[in-house]
């Protein structure tokens, strides 16, 4: 049982718009007005005002913050319940080796999904658009973004231009006008910055708050006084405008979360877990198609399972299984050295042929015609690099011979390409994998597929340039 978060980012590009102080005391104020919703509160700014606000002893040293959380720490190890019963990460001023680990979009979304955090979520950002700020961004059942003014206005195209680049509906983006002097006042229709404001915003095609933010003398000095303490609006400045307004976004904040049936957490979850349920079928459909048997020694691989240390797969696809590692490297040492299992140096050139081979792709690709019965033989990197070519002539392979030094190779071939009336498939070709043989299964997870796959395309395309 999974519980999903509705959540709320606040974001401006403009520092001094008083987004951390809307964070801060709507967290206060939805607790306040539902005692029963879970609420919680972190920042990615490092001026740790979250902490100074919410904190009830003193941070220890070894104290998880939000660099863990972001780092992959469950969020029961990191959520502390705070002040006003509000929930809070501590803030940390170390999140620079974070950003490698976000260069998807999404990542906070699925960590959100799978956090266990429930009730409501508020994420206080930087005033920037790097990727922490944008993956609160994508992540938000609701952004408010703060606007005191023209220029903070302006920096909001910026967010929306980011929404617009990956086809996200900006439903979620609303404008708030914030720290609104009521003494300004101007002539014409637009008699004040909010209406000013709203007015301009709407031009430009943006949602804007009925609700506003007024500026205030008492509630600054929540924040800066002689206790150097953070005081909340709603115990210290009750009898402020500022209360009243805190009040109605609450209100509003609320019947979102009550209409919201799936937040973008639990949307999220849901297609991943669609996802994952996608990638399990497709694995269990390739293990499906796989031969009962090593194609060189004949051996039922549910029977013999140990030592399965390769995977082979035909350029067509119509053959795919695994192979015992001494049958390749047995093959290979007589295919490419000529060297035979009663011969004295058998053992230590096996040896050597397996831990080569053990690194490489192996591509065998049979050219046979009238004049001519060769093996085209390369060994290529994980990364398709090509490092080795050789040819190798099958005598009596186009008669159906053995002649007893290639005989692990005409079994091979015969068994993966075999056409019709005993000749090779025309054009085809087959590819040799290294696998861990403690699980060689995992070469069909969906990852590890992809890299098979995309080896096979690149060799296509090698030998279809030859």
């Amino acid at each position: 049982m999974y519980a999903y978060p509705y959540t709320i980012t606040i974001s401006s590009e403009k520092g001094g718009v008083g987004k951390t102080t809307l964070a801060t005391n709507l967290a206060i104020y939805l607790k306040a007005m539902r005692e029963d919703l879970p609420v919680t509160i972190f920042s990615f700014d490092n001026h740790f005002t979250i902490d100074k606000m919410f904190e009830l002893k003193k941070r220890s040293g070894d104290a998880a913050d939000v660099h863990a959380l972001l780092m992959g720490a469950k969020a029961s190890e990191v959520v502390q319940t705070g002040q006003y019963g509000v929930g809070f990460i501590r803030s940390s001023s170390e999140l620079g080796d974070i950003h490698e680990r976000f260069k998807g979009p999404m990542t906070l979304t699925r960590m959100l999904a799978e956090s266990g955090i429930s009730g409501i979520v508020i994420i206080d950002t930087r005033p920037d658009l790097n990727i922490l700020t944008q993956n609160a961004l994508y992540a938000a059942d609701r952004v408010l973004i703060p606007v005191k003014d023209l220029p903070s206005l302006e920096n909001c195209k910026n967010i929306f231009a980011l929404f617009d680049q990956r086809g996200i509906d900006k439903k979620s983006l609303a404008l708030i006008p914030c720290l609104i002097d009521e003494r300004i006042k101007f002539e014409g229709i637009f008699k004040d910055q909010k209406t000013l404001l709203r007015a301009i915003a709407v031009n430009l095609g943006y949602r804007c708050l009925d609700s506003y933010i007024s500026k205030s003398p008492k509630v600054e000095s929540l924040n800066t006084n002689p206790d150097g303490k953070i005081y909340p609006i709603l115990t210290h400045a009750r009898g402020t405008e500022v209360h009243g307004q805190f009040m109605e976004i609450t209100r509003d904040i609320l019947r979102s979360v009550d209409a919201t049936k799936e937040t973008r957490a639990c949307l999220y979850h849901t297609w991943l877990l669609e996802k994952e349920a996608g990638k399990k079928e497709s694995y269990l459909a390739r293990l499906e198609g796989l031969t009962e048997r090593c194609l060189i020694c004949g051996a039922v691989l549910a029977e013999h399972s140990n030592d399965r240390s390769f995977y082979f797969e035909t350029s067509d696809r119509s053959a795919r299984g695994f192979l015992h590692g001494n049958c390749v490297s047995s093959m290979l040492c007589s295919t490419l050295y000529g060297i035979q299992e009663n011969d004295p140096e058998f053992a230590a050139a096996r040896t050597l042929v397996a831990d080569k081979a053990a690194r490489v792709v192996s591509l065998l690709l049979p050219r046979i015609t009238p004049e001519t019965c060769r093996l085209d033989y390369r060994q290529f990197s994980m990364t398709g690099e090509q490092l080795l070519q050789k040819n190798i002539q099958m005598q009596g392979f186009d008669a159906g011979e053995f002649n007893g030094v290639h005989d692990r190779l005409y079994l091979l071939l015969n068994e993966a390409l075999a056409g019709f009336e005993g000749a090779l498939r025309k054009e085809s070709w087959l590819s040799v994998y290294p696998v861990d043989p403690n699980k060689p299964e995992a070469v069909l997870h969906e990852e590890s597929y992809k890299n098979i796959s995309r080896l096979q395309k690149q060799l296509a395309e090698e030998i279809s340039a030859i």
